[in-house]
Order: C-alpha cells, then sequence, then structure tokens
C-alpha cells in the first residue's frame, strides 16, 4: 500500500488538477445525465472561483496527485479523483481532511444521479435533506437537480 499525502495546492499542481477534473467531471456529469454540459477546468475554475475558496487541498500518492477539494468554511464544494485511482479511499481521505481543517463544513450538494458521491458522503455522516433545482454553476443555461447534504 503507498502512502498518501494531502497537503495545500501549489500552482505547480495545475496540470494534475486540470487532468483529473476533466476527466472525473466527464463521468460525473454522464451519471446526472448531463454529459451535453461539461466544461473544461481552465473555464470551470474562473467561472466557479475555484482559486477563491479558502481550502483547496490535494491528494497525492507516490508523488503525483490523485485528487484535489476544494471548501469554505461550511461547505465541501469540489472533490473529484482521478478515475484510475477511483474506489480506493482518495476521496473519502480528502473530504475528511477538508472537515478537519475546517470543522464547520456542514453542507454539501451532489448531482442527482452520481450514487457514488452519494454513498460517500452518507458515509462520513451527511444525511439527504432535499432535492433542489436550478441552473448549473458556471453554465447556467443547463438546469440541474442536486440532493442536499447536511450532518
Amino acid at each position: 500500500m503507498h502512502m498518501m499525502i494531502i497537503r495545500d495546492y501549489q500552482k505547480a499542481d495545475w496540470d494534475s488538477i486540470e487532468r483529473i477534473h476533466d476527466r472525473a467531471r466527464k463521468i460525473e456529469l454522464c451519471l446526472a445525465g448531463l454529459s451535453d454540459a461539461f466544461l473544461p477546468l481552465r473555464v470551470a475554475a474562473e467561472r466557479e472561483g475555484l482559486f477563491d475558496y479558502p481550502g483547496l487541498f490535494v491528494a497525492e500518492r507516490e508523488e503525483q496527485v490523485v485528487g484535489f477539494t476544494a471548501c469554505t468554511e461550511d461547505e465541501l464544494a469540489w472533490l473529484y479523483v482521478d478515475p484510475p485511482s477511483m474506489r480506493k479511499g482518495i476521496g473519502r481521505s480528502l473530504a475528511a481532511h477538508a472537515m478537519t481543517q475546517f470543522p464547520g463544513i456542514r453542507y454539501i450538494e451532489v448531482l442527482k444521479g452520481n450514487n457514488p458521491a452519494i454513498a460517500l458522503y452518507k458515509s462520513l455522516g451527511f444525511r439527504a435533506t432535499g432535492i433542489e433545482k436550478g441552473n448549473m454553476p458556471g453554465n447556467e443555461c443547463y438546469s440541474v437537480e442536486v440532493c442536499t447534504f447536511s450532518r
């Protein structure tokens, strides 16, 4: 088993998180029936203010970035793991790290249909609180349904 390190994002991580986001986001959107809504991270990061989040962390294994998360003081907002590394505890570790660094995290939204993420958040103690409908942040021409969770 290889050691995983979770650390603060550094500018040198950009290429890695861009690749991870673009691969994983396509899977997430496919699960939600929204494949056409894909935007690459170079667009989404600016539109959605990725670098404005007070918490931005990466997971590293064997000196390779394999996932990242971004959060505010009360919301876990981004969580992406490189598809070949999915289901190996990386997303769980990133979420747990964010919640340790920001103990006030109480809220998560997940695209309806993203059952792997829903199962992860439930296993971390979040409970479903409802479904909200609206426009996709950063790509507002798409309507979305999100499952809301709190703890």
